[in-house]
């Protein structure tokens, strides 16, 4: 059961689930280092990927690091503003 594996957090977890991990703005603020108001400005401004969910922003872990890898170039310069 896909369920299942929503409920067995620390049992078993693969790379993949992982990456599916649906993150708060708190626990996004941490992984970028970022403060909880920038995260939430760059999300209701829709520079960054995130959904609302009962009003509250929710964040993918694998589109966040999509969203990381696009803002820098391949010589690890920065393409523009975030």
């Amino acid at each position: 059961m896909i369920w299942q594996s929503y409920f067995n957090v620390g049992k078993g977890t693969t790379m993949a689930d992982a990456e599916d991990e649906i993150l708060t703005l708190d626990e996004v603020a941490a992984y970028l280092k970022a403060g909880k108001r920038t995260v939430y400005r760059l999300a209701a401004d829709e520079k960054i990927p995130a959904f609302k969910l009962g009003g509250t922003w929710r964040f993918r872990k694998s589109d966040l690091e999509r969203w990381i890898a696009q803002q820098t170039t391949g010589d690890g310069k920065r393409r523009g503003k975030a």
